[in-house]
Formats: C-alpha cells, structure tokens, sequence
C-alpha cells in the first residue's frame, strides 16, 4: 500500500487530500505522481475511475506559482462535463494552495469566459474546440503553461478531435511537460506521443485493476419487450439510494425517464441535446438524492464521479468492452461496493462473453425478479422503516392509541395495515420504449475495424449514431464521420 505521504507531497495538498478522505493512493497515482514531480513526461494507461485526476493534479499544482496570476496549467478534456468534473477537484486539491482553476467549453456565453479568463486563473480546463476557438481570438494565453495533459486521449480521438489536440499542443511551449492518459492506445494517439512528447515514461495499469473489485457484476437474460418492466422490478426489490441507468440511445434514455416517472420513481435522464445548464441542473438533484435515478448515454454519464452510487444497470449493453467498465466504474468507488446489472437479449450473449474475456471478469447470471417479487421488495422496505422507528425506542406517546386499536383488530391486521400504508405501490401504466437492434460480436468488431482505418471518426458504423453524442450520425456516410471537414465543424461548434 502507497500513501500519500510516501509520495512527498507538500503540506498544503497533503491537507486538501485528508478533507477529501484520501489517504492511500491507487495505482496510476502511486506510478505517476513521482515521475510527474520530477518533470517527466508521462503516458498513462488507465480507465476512468481509477484516480486519474489526482494522478495529473498534483503535479501540476506543487509547479504552479501562485503569486503569478498566469495560466500555468492547462487540462484538454473531451466532453464539458468532464472538463466540470476535473475542474472541481483540481480546484479542491489546490484550496490550500490558494490556486484557481477555471473551466472552460461549449455551452457557455463566449464573453463571461473572456471575462472569467482575465481574472488570472492559474489552471485551465478546457474542451478542444472551445479552447481553439480562444487561442484564436488570443482571449487565452498559453505562454506561460508549464505543464499539459491530455485526459482520455482516445475519446477525443473518437470524437474527431486529433488534429485540435495537436494544434494545441504546437501552441504551447515546447520546454512543457506534457502527460497523456488514455485508456487504449490507438497509433494516432502513439504517433502524438513519439512526435510532442519528450522520452515519456509510459505506465498501464492492469485490465484487473482496471475492472474494480468490489463491484459484484451481473446480468439478466431478457427478451427487448421485457427489459423496462425488469428494470422496473429490480429498482423495486434493491431500492437503491443512487442508481445509474444506461441506454444506447437518447430517444431511449427520454422515453426509460419518462417510463421510470410514470411507475412512480424519481428519475431524470442526461444526454447531448439538453442544455447544459439543464444537465448541470439534473446532476445537481442526483447527487443531492432529490433524484434517485439517473438515465444516461455513455458521453454524458462521461467522468462523472459521484460518491454513493450503489448500483449501475445496463438497459442497453454497451458496444465495447472499454465503455462497459467506464459506466460499470461509476460505482464502487471510495471502497465501497457496488452492484452492475446487464439486460442482455438471447442474441447477445455471444457479446457478453466477449466483454468477459476482454475484461477478465466473470457476471453472474441472475433470473429475472416476478412482480410478486417486487411487490415483496417494497413491503421489505416499509418493514425496514418501521423496524428504524422501532430501534428509535421515542414511541411512549403512541402507546395509548396502539392500545385501543388493539382491541378492536388483531395484530397482524394492524401491523398489515401499517405496512400498506408506508408501501409505494406502482401504478402499472403501460410504458413503450423503441426497440434497437441487438449487438453481435461480428457487428461490434467490424465497427471497430471500420474505426480504426477511418481515424475513429465513424467508430460506431454506418448510419448509427451513439447516443448523447451531440447529433453524431443520424444520416448516412458523410455524416458518420467520413466527411471529415464537417465532421470536425459540427464537433467545433458544440464544444
């Protein structure tokens, strides 16, 4: 075990990681932050949620100056809610320090940037085509960074975001220090690590580390018509405090929300078409558990770390193996355990097994629940309630009333009574929810290799789009990322 403090980590960060509660550093952090702090360039393999964040961090930050009001710092991100997300915890591990960090990305009104940038932050974090966009307008100066990293480097290249990152990089100054995390290594990504890095140290953590231990993964064989009312029983037998639901599609993930809403839940869905002062407004309540389940694309459930997720399902399973363990990873976090269930149809399974074998873990199978079993979930959390009350032992001024009904009704009667009372019985509205098309393991690596020869861009195949993604393919080839021009246009203007 690695702690911080073997790391030689100065007072002030060392506070700002004991108010988070974290003492031990996980594997990427552990292997990083020393070649890090001692100017190396480094390439780090690793999934998200393995502390990637802090792993580039800290470094940064024991660099950067605070007296000089400069950006010293700067973070280039795929998406505006992971760019948030970074954000925030760079600005917590520097409170001490006294540093800024700013966030920048699409979405936002051009001017308050401006504004927010001549304030002096000393990191930024930044979506490419938003910080290009500055760089021209030379409303941000790059002069000054010290230190660059690039955060999931393969998904700002299945985005199209390539040749931005690499005039980014050309931008700043070559004496930088740059660190490069990505969870695969494709050659594009190579070829800018041989060509903008100095010698790089290369790290990877291991797909076991990569998979999270405590977090029990399961799947459930179910034909597509009966996948929403499984969801809906499961939800009703483990009554999670947070639970996160993925779907394929953004139509999917409105009508599971609209679905989950009418059954009596308190779900909100998060995709590439809401605004993001919408989406920042739906994060808010779930991670204030106002709401208790979130429906989300892969793109916008992105780098979201949220504490107390206690279980991950799958309505749709996902097309490759590295999405399964970035959504699966959502939970399970800070040492606790979780719990990912996948709704699998019969012609999935052949894709399942895949999954298994790339991520060297096994899923247990579960049966789907009965609605008597549903039924009996939500009885059991009535029971829970009373048996809180109960050890609360504050029940004296009851006493009387109790007594009086007892002789008039029997116990059980009563106790009956109390339980269907306190129990949330759902509404059996009919919910419809489009169907998709199953995923085979020929159709998943043949969209791969398809990927691979075009730069990525059309990573999910012809004519299919990938969910949240911003208006990604809903046409045919040209807008599937073939026509690379309006391809790298369209990603411009929303980030």
């Amino acid at each position: 075990m690695t702690t911080f403090y073997d790391l030689g980590i100065s007072q002030p960060i060392m506070k700002a990681l004991e108010k988070m509660g974290f003492e031990e550093a996980t594997p990427i952090q552990a292997q990083t932050i020393p070649l890090a702090m001692q100017g190396k360039d480094v390439i780090g393999q690793a999934q998200t949620g393995t502390g990637k964040t802090a792993a580039f961090g800290i470094p940064m930050i024991e660099k950067i100056e605070k007296s000089t009001r400069k950006i010293q710092g700067l973070v280039v991100a795929p998406t505006r809610e992971l760019a948030i997300q970074v954000a925030e915890e760079i600005n917590r591990l520097g409170k001490f320090k006294g540093l800024r960090t700013l966030p920048v990305y699409g979405g936002q009104h051009m001017e308050r940037q401006i504004r927010a940038l001549k304030d002096g932050p000393h990191i930024v974090v930044a979506t490419p085509g938003r910080l290009l966009d500055h760089m021209r307008r030379k409303t941000i100066r790059i002069d000054n960074v010290q230190t660059a990293v690039l955060d999931e480097a393969d998904e700002m290249l299945n985005m199209g975001f390539i040749d931005d990152i690499r005039d980014i990089l050309k931008g700043i100054p070559e004496e930088r220090q740059t660190l490069l995390f990505s969870a695969t290594m494709p050659k594009e990504i190579r070829e800018i690590a041989n060509t903008l890095m100095k010698n790089p140290e290369e790290i990877k953590v291991k797909a076991k580390e990569m998979t999270v231990e405590n977090i029990d993964q399961y799947f459930v064989e179910v034909p597509e018509k009966y996948k929403f009312d499984t969801l809906n029983n499961h939800l009703d037998i483990h009554a999670p405090a947070l639970a996160i639901v993925f779907a394929r599609t953004k139509k999917r993930v409105d009508e599971i929300t609209e679905g989950l809403q009418v059954r009596g839940f308190r779900a909100e869905g998060i995709h590439g078409d809401l605004t993001q002062g919408k989406r920042m407004s739906v994060l808010n309540k779930f991670k204030n558990g106002r709401v208790e389940v979130l429906v989300a694309t892969d793109v916008a459930a992105r780098g979201l770390d949220i504490s107390g997720v206690t279980h991950v399902y799958n309505f749709d399973i996902p097309q490759d193996p590295e999405s399964y363990v970035h959504r699966i990873g959502r939970t399970g976090r800070a040492g606790r355990t979780g719990e990912a269930i996948s709704f699998i149809t019969p012609r999935e399974i052949a894709h399942l097994h895949l999954i298994e074998k790339v991520t060297k873990s096994k899923m247990k199978r579960l049966m789907p629940p009965t609605n008597q079993e549903a039924q009996r979930g939500q009885q059991q959390v009535a029971v829970d309630k009373i048996l809180k009350t109960i050890e609360k032992k504050d029940l004296n001024s009851y006493h009387q009333t109790a007594s009086e009904l007892l002789q008039e009704n029997d116990s059980v009667t009563i106790i009956a009574a109390a339980l269907k009372l306190l129990t949330k019985e759902r509404r059996n509205t009919p919910v419809q929810i489009s169907s998709v098309q199953p995923i085979s393991v020929k159709k998943a690596q043949r969209s791969k290799d398809n990927g691979r020869r075009g730069g990525k861009r059309n990573y999910y195949g012809k004519g299919k789009g990938r969910g949240g993604q911003g208006g990604r393919s809903q046409g045919g080839r040209n807008q599937g990322g073939r026509n690379r021009k309006g391809n790298f246009q369209k990603r411009k203007n929303r980030d």
